[in-house]
């Protein structure tokens, strides 16, 4: 669909010697042709494929606005944020050479983002998941030495007491040999 309204220029990037600039009338938006012209691609064919497209033909707007000489240009323009997908559909057989490199390391960067998005993040929760329960499994262990530890602690605390009070007669005590009473023994022998 297209529309008319007056907005502002701002150049956001260089590509190839062609200024890109964002058109600000309430929202940001991309203006289509400078993009085509810096990658080499066909301004027209881009536009069909803008129309044809269940979402971007939604959103694509005409916008007048004043160029650097001063005349008033109308531009077809899409948001700002649908053009990061849109030059992601750019076919690289179709592009300038000097700027086959820059839409391949566009391209690259997209399945990375995309990637990222929807799949290392469940990679790193099922990692941290996964690390957080081996380490809980050694804070059990650890407790349940702690427990032992500790029993062991206070068993060897009240040897330790016992030791202590250990008197001379105790002592004098544990040290008489064994005695045997032979009289009363039913083993003896013949």
């Amino acid at each position: 669909m297209l529309q008319s309204h007056p907005a502002t220029v701002t150049t956001v990037a260089t590509i190839n010697k062609t200024q890109i600039v964002v058109i600000e009338n309430g929202e940001k938006r991309v203006a289509v042709k400078p993009l085509c012209e810096a990658l080499g691609i066909d301004f027209s064919a881009q536009l069909q494929r803008l129309k044809r497209d269940e979402i971007l033909s939604s959103v694509v707007v005409m916008i007048t606005t004043t160029g650097s000489d001063g005349k008033q240009y109308e531009m077809v323009t899409i948001p700002y944020k649908y053009a990061f997908g849109w030059l992601f559909t750019i076919d690289t057989s179709k592009v300038r050479p000097e700027a086959k490199d820059f839409v391949l390391k566009y391209k690259m960067e997209c399945y990375d983002a995309l990637y990222n998005h929807f799949v290392e993040l469940d990679e790193y929760i099922k990692y941290r998941d996964e690390l957080s329960a081996q380490i809980y499994l050694k804070v059990e262990a650890a407790r349940d030495d702690f427990k032992l530890a500790k029993n062991k602690l206070e068993e060897y605390k009240e040897e330790f007491a016992a030791a202590r009070k250990l008197t001379l007669e105790d002592w004098r005590e544990q040290r008489k040999q064994l005695e045997i009473d032979f009289e009363n023994s039913e083993e003896g022998g013949e």
